[in-house]
């Protein structure tokens, strides 16, 4: 039993690290811009067979340890390539409008990027666990575990924590974003090019759900509708935590990824919605997420 729940804990943490990096980049797009992005596990999916494809590409007798470097330069090329362009040619004509228009705009994006994404990679599954076998295994109290899933993607979420606390608190950019959050018209009457910042933002939350999709397909088959399943808990996991508060939404991804982990061991029968169990009971308790706070609307 203390084994299980040791694996359970260890399964949990590595999946939390993913969840992580897909729904922070979701409620870092709410929180500036105010968009509820459907279209943000497309990012996911694209982000991981891209990955797949340039790490096979580059696989070969001495070119294995490439395979790393392709995770982020997937990502990365995902969100720096799509990012900008659906920001600046499709989302900056509905900044401000209803929520419900916001929906179907993204939703139309998601359905065409989903095919797309057939359209280049095929609908036959697809996997490349090389940077997951080349790393190996470690034991961990009694049990071997793979030191990718324990080791790589926990720092890869810690890294992203710290590197987006960072950005946001200490460097210039980062601040003219938080005055944009606070009031994008005084942001313009001071100067501060607001869609630029826009652009930026989407760009970047972009590239962490590509980032996201890079680094869990190492552990798992592709095939179509993985971008599906990955919006839907990720919205989990935002509103849990609060709409827009990123750093919430780490502690968030750690509770949902645990209690899935234990389902899947535990209570297999409840893993397919413990998260959105997690959701309703903590909207029972804060209506507005763990971290989240009422906010006073201009009309």
């Amino acid at each position: 039993m203390q084994q299980t729940l040791l694996l359970a804990t260890l399964d949990g943490l590595a999946h939390a690290s993913v969840l992580f990096m897909v729904a922070v980049g979701l409620s870092l797009i709410f929180g500036i811009m105010r968009i509820l992005n459907v279209a943000h596990g497309s990012f996911y999916a694209l982000g991981a067979y891209s990955a797949v494809t340039l790490g096979l590409w580059l696989a070969g007798p001495d070119g294995g340890i490439w395979t790393y470097p392709a995770l982020l330069f997937a990502a990365i090329a995902v969100g720096v390539t799509l990012g900008p362009l659906i920001e600046r040619f499709l989302l900056r004509r509905i900044y401000g409008k209803e929520h419900a228009l916001q929906l179907l705009l993204t939703f139309g994006i998601f359905m065409i990027l989903e095919d797309v994404q057939k359209m280049m990679f095929g609908v036959e599954p697809q996997f490349n666990d090389a940077p997951l076998a080349m790393l190996g295994m470690v034991e961990v109290g009694g049990i071997y575990y793979t030191a990718y899933q324990l080791f790589v993607l926990p720092l890869s979420a810690i890294v992203v924590m710290l590197a987006l606390t960072f950005y946001f608190n200490k460097t210039r950019q980062g601040k003219l974003i938080a005055t944009v959050i606070e009031d994008y018209e005084v942001a313009r009457v001071l100067g501060i090019n607001a869609k630029r910042v826009y652009t930026i933002t989407f760009m970047l939350g972009t590239v962490l759900a590509a980032l996201g999709g890079a680094l869990a397909s190492p552990t798992t088959s592709l095939v179509p509708g993985i971008g599906a399943d990955s919006i839907v808990i990720s919205f989990a996991i935002v509103a849990s935590a609060g709409l827009g508060h990123f750093q919430g939404t780490a502690v968030t991804a750690v509770i949902v990824g645990l209690v899935q982990a234990l389902c899947v061991h535990l209570l297999p029968p409840l893993s397919s919605v413990a998260p959105y169990l997690v959701m309703t009971a903590i909207l029972l308790v804060k209506p507005y997420g763990l971290f989240g706070k009422p906010q006073v609307r201009r009309i």
